[in-house]
């Protein structure tokens, strides 16, 4: 009997001292946050306890500007190939590559006389105003009435023509805004518009022409650069705008985490909309201003506790050495 009772003694105590030391466990992982790999929650998961660390990102309405990539080409509004009016040699140039030359300026004259005949010298005129774009026949060639002696070009005014797949072509109409980059400066954005859309389209390469202006004169654009075009063509406004990869698809179900006032996750049942540059618009389910996951949400279910790291985790709030950040440690960790 009294071996029975010194027994039953032993236990108590032993179940005593383990409660003590449970107790100051727990209350040690209140007044610092993050030890022991997160309480019972960074072993793995168990007791429930587990503490998400998550990023985050606010729902707001926003417009989404979709928008097709292409190449295009730099060239001149107006651009003309001089020809002379009659064959024979070129016996005088007045110009050179780069010269500014007035409609009607004399470029060349042409001698036709041939063998045992004369004639009063030919002038070749501008047909335009411009720059000479190509270095002009030399003295002493022989041209016939079908060799281009030079071309002009109005190079003060400037374009850019594109080619716009057949999928696109619905879309397209002037006005609408692009950004032209060039090869030679790849860090500048050259604004432009688009002026005329061609009224067919490409049977061989299926696609549609469209000539953009550029909205300020820019010396650094020159005609034949090689453009990266990026035409927008539609806006799509009136709804909320999230991250895409805040979305968890499971089957034909979509979701979204939000969270609230005590640091859990409501998991929301949601339509989404269309989708631009990795943003997304949410049709039903959220509403404005609700702050969701974005990150680390793979791992949440409804009611989830979690820690907003969107910003940084407080250095308060960092573990000392030794110690496992909340949900983290051992194999069933949080943050993703």
């Amino acid at each position: 009997m009294k071996k029975n009772l010194k027994t039953l003694i032993i236990v108590l105590v032993l179940l005593i001292v383990t409660a003590g030391i449970v107790f100051f466990l727990m209350k040690g992982k209140d007044k610092k946050k993050g030890g022991f790999g997160g309480g019972w929650g960074g072993f793995g998961g168990f007791g429930g306890g587990q503490t998400y660390s998550v990023k985050t990102y606010e729902a707001t309405e926003s417009v989404l500007h979709d928008y097709v990539m292409t190449n295009g080409e730099v060239e001149c509004m107006n651009s003309a190939q001089v020809f002379p009016s009659i064959g024979g040699k070129v016996v005088e140039v007045k110009v050179s590559l780069g010269s500014k030359v007035s409609k009607g300026d004399v470029i060349a004259k042409i001698d036709p006389s041939t063998a045992g005949s004369y004639y009063t010298l030919s002038s070749v005129t501008a047909p335009i105003s411009g720059s000479i774009l190509q270095a002009p026949s030399k003295v002493g060639n022989q041209v016939a009435a079908s060799t281009i002696i030079t071309t002009i070009g109005d190079i003060e005014n400037l374009q850019c023509t594109a080619k716009i797949p057949e999928r696109y072509v619905a879309s397209l109409k002037p006005g609408l805004k692009a950004e032209v980059t060039l090869e030679a400066y790849p860090d500048v954005i050259f604004t432009a518009k688009v002026k005329n859309v061609s009224p067919v389209l490409d049977a061989a390469t299926r696609t549609k022409s469209v000539v953009l202006v550029f909205d300020t004169k820019d010396e650094r654009i020159n005609a034949g650069m090689f453009a990266r075009v990026k035409l927008y063509t539609l806006d799509y406004a009136g709804e909320l705008v999230v991250p895409e990869k805040a979305l968890v698809t499971n089957n034909d179900d979509r979701y979204i985490f939000t969270v609230n006032d005590d640091e859990t996750v409501t998991k929301n049942m949601v339509t989404v909309g269309k989708s631009v540059d990795g943003m997304i618009q949410v049709i039903t389910g959220i509403k404005k201003g609700d702050k969701v996951v974005s990150e680390g949400m793979l791992q949440l279910f409804d009611g989830a506790k979690i820690r907003d790291i969107t910003n940084g985790m407080p250095a308060d709030e960092k573990p000392a050495f030794g110690e496992g950040k909340p949900g983290e440690g051992f194999p069933g960790n949080g943050g993703r």
